[in-house]
């Protein structure tokens, strides 16, 4: 007997549901991470509105339930390899959608964390966002990178921003310390890369769009907005998240890319980016957008590893199908496997 279409609608809502208010994972709880002795006393607070203290690192990363378990292994990460941890703060930003308990996640994982949790309000992104080749790349908190410098404090000059999706084997004071010298935005960048491919057909044929690009210091060359350096001053005085929505409402018109966050970061920043050591960004190695396939590791030195692209580590690795680059993430994961302790 066919299912009758309530019946259908209350699976559809129970299962919704369900997902909606399901169980966080648990983490183990971490070390406490020090500072060294060369490491300068110091503090901040959020209520600083005009003092910049460059002894004190920032680091801003979105916060949610599906990548969870990425953004505490990354955290870890910096923790771990940091000479001075403690002068080290992170700003989460999150949706109101479970924002207690995530909050909650991250003070029982890491209790003596420096930390702020900032709420994205979605709809300033509602109506500008367009589908692109991967569901994930839709999500409106993949868009709050664009936002940082309204959400964040105004004391706050500087800010790294790392995806959720990566581990730092490196101390990150080094990436924070790299001179932006005039530019607003520091990322590596990849000019090997055909540059056209991130642009619709529509978009290179119109002479008013590609003009965009002139004026540009220097040819425009990709870079992956999933590690940045950026002056939130520079941001600020610019107007820069006004540009990139700009860009959205084009591309609502016009469909000129695929891409996502992307796109729009490549249009308004690519050729004035201060280029970085592509070891800050080893990425792609979660394979492509469509299938998420293993790759090695690019040739030169190791900073940061970043899993880029369709396949996930911890994902991965509860299929039992990893990849062989994600044994140098697991070391970081701190999830709480039920089975392991479990008395049965």
């Amino acid at each position: 007997m066919p299912t009758s279409k309530p019946l259908n609608l209350f699976l559809i809502l129970t299962v919704t549901i369900n997902l909606c208010f399901a169980d966080l994972p648990s983490f183990r709880e971490a070390s406490a991470f020090r500072n060294g002795r060369e490491c300068p006393k110091t503090a901040w607070s959020a209520l600083d509105k005009k003092i910049h203290n460059p002894s004190i690192i920032h680091i801003a990363m979105t916060l949610d339930t599906a990548y969870l378990r990425g953004s505490i292994a990354g955290v870890f990460s910096v923790l771990h390899h940091a000479i001075c941890p403690e002068n080290t703060v992170f700003h989460f930003i999150t949706t109101h959608r479970r924002g207690a308990e995530l909050r909650r996640a991250i003070t029982s994982t890491f209790p003596y964390l420096n930390f702020h949790l900032y709420h994205f309000d979605t709809n300033l992104v509602k109506g500008k966002i367009s589908s692109s080749i991967r569901r994930a790349l839709d999500q409106p908190l993949n868009y709050a990178r664009m936002y940082l410098a309204d959400l964040l404090p105004a004391g706050v000059r500087r800010i790294i921003y790392f995806d959720s999706d990566l581990i730092v084997v490196d101390d990150v004071i080094k990436l924070w310390s790299i001179n932006l010298g005039s530019h607003v935005l520091g990322a590596p960048e990849y000019c090997h890369a055909n540059f056209t491919n991130y642009f619709t057909s529509k978009f290179w044929s119109n002479p008013v769009l590609t003009a965009s690009f002139k004026g540009r210091s220097r040819n425009p060359c990709y870079f992956n907005t999933g590690v940045m350096v950026i002056d939130l001053w520079k941001w600020r005085e610019g107007k820069y998240t006004e540009k990139l929505e700009n860009w959205m409402r084009i591309q609502k018109r016009y469909r000129i890319y695929e891409l996502g966050s992307l796109p729009p970061f490549l249009l308004v920043f690519a050729g004035d980016v201060e280029g970085m050591e592509h070891r800050w960004n080893q990425h792609g190695l979660g394979g492509d957008n469509l299938e998420g396939l293993c790759r090695a590791l690019h040739p030169g030195p190791v900073s940061l590893l970043h899993w880029s692209g369709k396949g996930k580590p911890w994902l991965r690795i509860d299929s039992k199908k990893p990849c062989p680059l994600d044994s140098l993430w697991a070391p970081y994961d701190l999830f709480h496997h039920p089975s392991l302790f479990s008395d049965r």
